[in-house]
């Protein structure tokens, strides 16, 4: 048996057995590459049954410093989260892995982890280059019917589901507040951000100028791009990576999915977008990811090439808005 690099082998076998019972031993584990701020493990038992373990080792964060001084309110790492985004998704119906137990006791190692449904099948971006177009229009106008269904869950306040409200301001505020710490990181290591530094912050201030009041809120994932969805051998769409999944302007995940899911995106969108709020957030994507991209890259993330690419294209992207 291959063991992790979080749990020992004599470890990692009683918790298997604990879980799942006495007929489960470990006969194959392997590291599932792609995680920027979780790890995750696929775990092989001897009796032919898998299933994925997820660790949230901060020190194997991508994003710790970030993530040590966020708003509670906007955190997307932490057992907790994905603990009761779980619970929320499924009573609602909308298709994630199913969570089989979280390990919070933190007795013999300092961080949670979780044994979790393991969903046999590719993720949606496969799908957009199929062969067959029925198939395409069948995933994609499914996954739509998923997610019209979680966002029209509804509250009064937005936030997540473990702090109730962001501490202060509305939500585009929020999100505008954490752009300008994006934006001034960016512009210490991106010289034609440096160059439009201003003008950029006078674009984001003009078009959060333009949003009028909301007080109702709809379910999100926060970060709803095709590397998020599963799709299993019955077409099945499942959401993963849910800690981030929150009460929030649904304009939030529609912007970003514009762009992550291309002209599959005619499958998720509807009428009642407000498109002042997408023209904001979608600027605000832009400049984050550019920053997310060059920290990914500075902080040794091993697909180099693509953080690169990715901020460099979304450093285009904000600059286009000007």
């Amino acid at each position: 048996m291959n063991g992790t690099d979080h749990l020992d082998s004599a470890d990692l076998q009683e918790y298997i057995r604990d879980v799942l019972g006495t007929g489960y031993s470990v006969a194959e584990v392997s590291r599932m590459h792609g995680g920027a701020q979780k790890v995750v493990y696929k775990i092989g038992c001897s009796n032919g049954f898998s299933c994925v373990m997820y660790v949230w080792d901060l020190s194997m964060n991508y994003f710790q410093e970030e993530t040590v001084h966020q708003d509670s309110g906007q955190r997307s790492f932490g057992s907790d989260l994905f603990e009761h985004n779980n619970k929320h998704l499924t009573q609602k119906g909308i298709r994630t892995p199913s969570l089989y137990d979280v390990n919070k006791a933190r007795n013999r190692y300092p961080f949670d982890y979780a044994l979790a449904e393991y969903v046999e099948g590719q993720k949606a971006e496969d799908y957009f280059h199929h062969s067959d177009s029925k198939v395409q229009h069948q995933l994609f106008q499914r996954l739509g019917e998923m997610l019209a269904t979680m966002h029209a869950d509804k509250r009064e306040t937005f936030g997540n589901l473990a702090e109730p409200k962001f501490s202060a301001g509305t939500a585009q505020q929020v999100q505008m507040e954490n752009a300008k710490t994006q934006l001034d990181y960016v512009s210490r290591h991106m010289e034609r951000i440096a160059a439009n530094h201003g003008k950029l912050l006078d674009t984001m201030n003009e078009l959060e100028s333009r949003i009028s009041p909301r007080t109702e809120y709809g379910f999100i994932h926060g970060e709803l791009g095709p590397d998020h969805v599963l799709v299993n051998n019955r077409l099945e769409p499942y959401l993963i990576d849910i800690e981030g999944a929150m009460f929030f302007d649904i304009e939030h995940e529609h912007s970003f999915m514009s762009f992550r899911f291309g002209e599959f995106y005619r499958y998720l969108k509807h009428d009642s977008l407000d498109e002042d709020r997408m023209r904001f957030y979608r600027f605000l994507h832009h400049i984050s990811l550019t920053s997310g991209g060059l920290k990914l890259l500075r902080r040794g993330f091993p697909d180099q090439r693509f953080a690169k690419e990715l901020a460099d294209y979304h450093c285009e992207c904000a600059l286009a808005f000007l």
